[in-house]
């Protein structure tokens, strides 16, 4: 995984203006409705919606605005009607892609999704088309800066936990686990006091696929800033070696 550290562009989006702060937050807000419709408005019973919360806390949310969530949610739960909608496609060069979204207008997701991979020269594929070269772990990213404790005694704290794989990079470290054990081993660190920059479930390439040309990387980039911008966008994976 050298040179291929998520750290970087988490740091990246936590920096950027406020714009796409308030689109984290969006994205964040949707989970804690759907997290609160399907298991309850109480984290002690309802383990994803703790993982949501750790989610929003990892990217500064403040805790008023993550309570009125779960009550707003609460107090509408029937009127909470996101659908869960993933895409596959590619981008320039054959760079697989996948989108995960939330949405209330499968119509306008699927048509603002498309208009993103037409414009950076890509296409949607079929569903399963590009999923089997990634990998669904739990990823677990702690900032080397912020934690105190030692790099050999975290790795063999997270592989007690429940982890299944510990790698050092240059500036974080990244614990990965299998999707169900996931709640556990982070609650496991967040018992400990142990700081994460991030913690969810996420895709990790198999195999990373480099751009040289200058073209394909602005078209790649045009694809990425399209989804970026859309609110019912959640998450993009892609295999592109940046």
């Amino acid at each position: 995984m050298s040179g291929h550290s998520k750290f970087a562009n988490i740091k990246h989006k936590k920096e950027k203006n406020d714009a796409v702060k308030g689109k984290i937050f969006t994205v964040i807000g949707r989970e804690i409705a759907v997290a609160v419709k399907e298991g309850g408005a109480d984290p002690a019973n309802n383990s994803k919606l703790r993982d949501v919360i750790a989610k929003a806390k990892a990217n500064n949310m403040p805790n008023d605005t993550i309570d009125r969530g779960i009550k707003k949610a609460a107090g509408d739960a029937n009127s909470v009607n996101y659908e869960t909608i993933t895409y596959e496609g590619y981008g320039p060069n054959g760079i697989a892609i996948i989108v995960d979204t939330l949405t209330d207008n499968k119509n306008r997701t699927a048509s603002n999704v498309r208009n993103a991979f037409t414009k950076g020269n890509g296409n949607v594929g079929t569903p399963g088309c590009v999923s089997f070269m990634f990998d669904k772990k739990g990823q677990i990213i702690v900032d080397k800066e912020e934690c105190e404790m030692e790099a050999d005694d975290l790795m063999m704290f997270a592989l007690d936990a429940g982890a299944e794989d510990f790698a050092e990079e240059e500036d974080s470290f990244e614990i990965t686990t299998n999707p169900e054990d996931f709640s556990s081993v982070r609650e496991a660190l967040e018992k400990e006091g142990i700081p994460m920059a991030d913690a969810q479930v996420t895709m990790i390439p198999q195999t990373w696929v480099s751009l040289d040309d200058e073209q394909d990387i602005k078209m790649m980039n045009r694809i990425l800033g399209l989804l970026d911008e859309d609110d019912d966008v959640q998450e993009v994976y892609h295999n592109w070696d940046e």
